[in-house]
């Protein structure tokens, strides 16, 4: 999922929207009273190399999580290399720097994927998206290739724009196709239109430590931030600016913070994380990030942002 934004490129799209479609607002910027349309479901971040590593190679992490090293093949052939934790509803991809090409590939890149529980509320999202002022959405489909040859429909997405400085937010709603496809793993709907995230995720994190992402930070340039923002109103995030210019966007059971800073230090920040059950207070370093677990049922995952000393 990490090639999503390479991938609208590639692929026909019905528009795209002029970078820069809003800018926060003091305050709450306004009423949240439409239904809640899209939640949190993965982040990825590219990380220094001697960290990316540090986190592939962690005897913790897969005993921590449900983990997993793999290279997938999306749209045109694209292929990325990601470490993968999992849990029952959202999961995190985490990159070295070069383990995918181009843009996606730089240090402090990053992007996060909200998606649809139900299925058809995707053009809903796409109404609100136009009612927030984004004229032209984009609109494009991504599919997995599962080592076969033949890409299978993966989901389909919205973005506000292609054009972005170091961060991509996009809406998402899983395909039927991939749900019926055995290879995927996926579980059978919990009800009717079920396209939900626990049903995409398998239930293997109950025989680990982490169970989900409660809270995500980032630091993203303005540019970037100013185009995320009509997805989260869209999607139905009660969206707040903080005293530094960022916002947190709350609703769904994970809360989101952007942070507004320069290019240079852009890139994932923290990670909170709830426990499937208790557990002591252990700090595990891995690479140039720190992982504190409990006390307690929770655990907080930090990163240092910015070129590694020497690099």
């Amino acid at each position: 999922m990490t090639m999503v934004l390479a991938a609208a490129l590639t692929l026909p799209l019905t528009g795209v929207a002029e970078a820069g479609t809003g800018t926060p607002e003091a305050g709450n910027t306004r009423p949240v009273t439409d239904r809640q349309l899209l939640f949190f479901n993965h982040a990825y971040g590219v990380l220094d190399r001697e960290t990316a590593d540090a986190v592939e190679h962690s005897a913790y992490l897969r005993d921590f999580a449900n983990f997993q090293v793999r290279t997938t093949t999306g749209a045109d052939g694209q292929t990325w290399t990601g470490r993968y934790l999992m849990g029952r509803e959202t999961y995190l991809e985490l990159l070295g720097v070069g383990d995918v090409a181009g843009q996606d590939g730089t240090l402090g890149s990053a992007g996060m994927g909200i998606s649809t529980e139900r299925a058809g509320d995707l053009p809903t999202v796409l109404g609100r998206l136009r009612d927030e002022g984004v004229a032209e959405p984009v609109e494009f489909g991504q599919t997995r290739d599962f080592g076969d040859g033949v890409p299978v429909p993966w989901f389909d997405a919205l973005l506000t724009t292609t054009q972005y400085d170091a961060f991509g937010a996009w809406a998402m709603e899983y395909r039927p196709e991939y749900f019926a496809d055995p290879r995927g793993n996926t579980e059978p709907p919990g009800h009717p239109g079920d396209v939900g995230r626990e049903r995409y995720l398998s239930d293997d994190y109950r025989a680990h430590l982490m169970r989900d992402v409660t809270a995500i930070r980032l630091g993203v340039t303005e540019g970037d931030l100013a185009d995320t923002l009509p997805l989260l109103r869209a999607g139905g995030f009660d969206v707040r600016t903080t005293p530094a210019g960022g916002v947190t966007a709350q609703r769904g059971g994970t809360t989101i913070r952007l942070d507004a800073v320069p290019r240079a230090e852009a890139g994932l920040r923290r990670i909170d994380l709830s426990l499937n059950r208790p557990a002591d207070r252990h700090r595990e370093r891995i690479g140039r990030s720190t992982l504190t677990v409990g006390p307690g049922s929770t655990a907080v995952w930090t990163f240092t942002t910015g070129p590694a000393t020497g690099s």
